[in-house]
């Protein structure tokens, strides 16, 4: 069971770099909230929204087709993909330079141009060092991958504690008015929440350092046939992630829209939305786990063939990653209890909690899906993911409006769930047509449904008059020794997964 060992240990390694960047990142919230009030940072949240989408286009797909080319000539593929993304990136950060001070008017922020054209050499930074990074993980390079990749966050955080935390104080004369003029003249107030785009900037622009022995090894090389082999494949990946990316905010564009006046007594949509989208944070925590999971998992199956990247693995590696999606679900929601209590301070968020174990069984079906769409990336086929992607966000859409009327947030969620299921048949049907793989789905359907099962029987167990933490784990404590039973066989206190 090596192939588990390994790609277990690779996912909590990028994990590690992965939570610690989500959890210090959720630590800027509070440093943002306490330098500015709510319509500073509306500039940063529509940006960054925006950015979010830039960001797929900046890269168009071609990291996957990295991985999918460089097992046949890895210099090369490097080389020429790597020259294609700063070409593209420096027309698009042309553009937005050019046009930065209309755009921003037209959004509304006249005079801040200066603020997207920090953003535009961000994307275009995120976009060239996107390809260095995919050589770390292709080459396996983990430590250096996560170093980066942490030295980077913690260098954005403190000049956001400098500039926020330091220097506006300063200048506002928090810290007493005794200090030297020039130090107080270091925070320029017209700058206000741009402070964080240019944190964010000094941060990523830091990756070029640490990421010089990969640059060094680029050479300029270009190639038209080639690229245009490159587009081809990965083209239909960027729709599909913009289709995946609109699949997850639209629900909270419907809410607002379709959300009958009235429906929650005493709610506006508006607080509706905060309680849906603030409960949605909740989702994180399966989020975190398949991200990780890909970082390790992509460039192994689309790598270079050998005999331990087959299709037995792959069915193997997609069977414990259900089993462990499976176990995360469970023990989130039952312990939501206390969960809502740490994270959602204020007891009308509560109301909403809900919708939470929904959006994780969603995000586990979303999970699968990716894991088994090796099989159209392997096959150079991946319009059918744009295919399947673009059905998923149908029934996103369809799903919302029908029902938000009658279900309110709820809705949003079923919805989702409903996507997901959708999108995961479609792959697995259609990777059993192209490149059939002996996934376990009846094994799978056990688990998920014994979780299902676990969640909501601790519904009618908390009528047992013993503390909430063991009637609501019960299920969860069954699973674990069913799976115990189920997939490891014992030699004297060690277990070892069994041989199937």
């Amino acid at each position: 069971m090596s192939i588990l060992k390994k790609l277990a240990g690779e996912t909590l390694s990028y994990g590690f770099s992965t939570i610690l960047g989500r959890s210090l990142n959720f630590l800027l919230v509070f440093v943002h909230t306490w330098a500015f009030l709510p319509a500073e940072l509306g500039i940063n949240v529509k940006l960054y929204g925006y950015m979010a989408i830039a960001n797929i286009v900046y890269t168009y797909g071609m990291e996957t087709a990295y991985f999918r080319f460089a097992k046949e000539a890895p210099q090369k593929y490097y080389n020429l993909i790597l020259s294609a993304i700063i070409v593209t990136s420096g027309l698009f950060t042309l553009i937005l330079f050019l046009f930065s001070d209309p755009l921003m008017a037209q959004l509304g922020y006249a005079g801040k141009g200066v603020f997207l054209k920090w953003l535009a050499l961000i994307l275009a930074i995120d976009a060239i060092t996107a390809i260095p990074f995919a050589r770390l993980r292709l080459e396996q390079k983990i430590k250096k991958f996560v170093l980066a990749k942490i030295i980077s966050i913690l260098i954005n955080v403190s000049l956001n504690l400098i500039f926020l935390v330091g220097l506006k104080p300063l200048h506002d004369g928090v810290w007493g008015v005794s200090w030297p003029h020039f130090l107080r003249d270091l925070y320029d107030p017209s700058i206000g929440a741009g402070y964080i785009f240019m944190a964010n900037l000094i941060a990523n622009a830091s990756l070029f350092y640490w990421l010089g022995t990969e640059f060094r090894a680029y050479r300029w090389e270009w190639d038209w046939k080639e690229f245009k082999s490159l587009w081809i494949y990965s083209y239909p990946i960027m729709f599909m992630s913009l289709a995946a990316m609109f699949n997850v905010m639209f629900d909270r564009l419907l809410l607002e829209e379709y959300l009958p006046e009235g429906f929650y007594p005493g709610q506006t949509s508006q607080d509706a939305l905060g309680i849906y989208g603030n409960c949605y944070k909740l989702s994180v925590f399966m989020s975190l786990a398949i991200q990780a999971f890909k970082y390790s998992a992509e460039p192994f199956f689309l790598g270079k063939k050998n005999n331990a990247n087959n299709k037995e693995n792959l069915a193997l590696v997609t069977h414990w990653f259900v089993i462990v999606c499976t176990l995360l679900w469970v023990g989130v929601s039952s312990n939501l209890f206390w969960i809502q209590q740490l994270f959602l301070k204020k007891a009308i968020y509560w109301e909403g909690i809900g919708v939470v174990p929904i959006l994780l069984l969603a995000n586990l079906f979303l999970g699968i899906y990716y894991t088994q769409s090796v099989w159209f990336k392997q096959t150079n086929k991946t319009y059918m993911g744009t295919i399947i992607t673009l059905v998923g966000l149908a029934v996103t859409i369809l799903g919302n409006i029908y029902w938000i009327p009658t279900f309110g947030y709820m809705a949003c969620a079923w919805a989702f769930l409903l996507s997901s299921v959708i999108m995961t048949l479609m792959c697995y049907v259609g990777g059993q047509i192209y490149d059939p793989t002996p996934y376990r789905w009846k094994e799978a359907l056990i688990y998920i449904g014994m979780g299902a099962l676990a969640i909501y029987s601790g519904n009618y167990l908390g009528q047992i008059p013993i503390p909430m933490f063991f009637t609501q784990n019960a299920g969860l404590l069954v699973i674990l020794a069913f799976l115990l039973g189920k997939e490891f066989q014992w030699k004297g206190w060690k277990p070892q997964i069994k041989n199937r």
